[in-house]
């Protein structure tokens, strides 16, 4: 039947959440995440998108089945922990749209869908308002004994989209890993569109 993209909002996603919890768990198994993770936290989490008013996610969908997903929420309404640093760097939060995650089943990636998802949150970000974009990735040590040997980090796709990263903005986030007995903080470090701060250096003179 083809893949179609379908961007929806808050409550909207209630119908699609079990099925996004479950592919979810199963993309972020592979590197760099190796989430091991549960239905019932991924069901709470994506409950979090459900109940803000201004959320978004992009669903792509083979006939009725969902292969991916991309999210997004103004940072105010994400956990603290991804407010924490712009608070610190002197951000507004009100000005700042956070882009959760894309996920994508194997065999639908390049395909062009991960520009669409970008393209469809920054739609949405950018029609109610708000000035700055920004997501956040794992940083894994580049000897991780689980790094595949044909892993490919996505910093260049990232930069391509206008993206940099910021490594004054780092949050801690806690997960248990594959290969370990327990749950662990990972650092997290944000990207912001560049975009934005060329706007924040013309309008302060400096970057915050």
């Amino acid at each position: 039947m083809g893949l179609t993209i379908r961007p929806v909002r808050g409550r909207q996603a209630r119908p699609w959440l079990d099925e996004l919890a479950a592919l979810r768990i199963r993309v972020f198994r592979d590197f760099p995440y190796l989430y091991d993770g549960t239905l019932e936290y991924e069901r709470g989490y994506l409950e979090e998108y459900a109940r803000s008013d201004h959320s978004v996610i992009v669903l792509a969908l083979d006939g009725d089945r969902v292969v991916g997903c991309s999210t997004g929420l103004p940072i105010s309404d994400a956990d603290h922990a991804f407010q924490q640093p712009f608070v610190q760097a002197g951000f507004e939060l009100a000005n700042v749209f956070y882009f959760g995650e894309s996920v994508l089943d194997a065999g639908w990636r390049g395909r062009g869908i991960g520009h669409r998802f970008f393209d469809e949150r920054e739609g949405h970000a950018f029609a109610l308002g708000f000035e700055t974009t920004t997501f956040c990735a794992v940083q894994r040590p580049v000897d991780h004994p689980l790094r595949p040997s044909d892993y490919r980090p996505l910093d260049a796709f990232w930069k391509k989209r206008g993206y940099r990263p910021r490594p004054d903005l780092i949050t801690q986030f806690s997960w248990k890993d594959l290969d370990q007995p327990e749950e662990t903080d990972k650092p997290m470090q944000f990207w912001v569109s560049h975009s934005s701060i060329n706007s924040m250096i013309t309008a302060t003179g400096a970057e915050p």
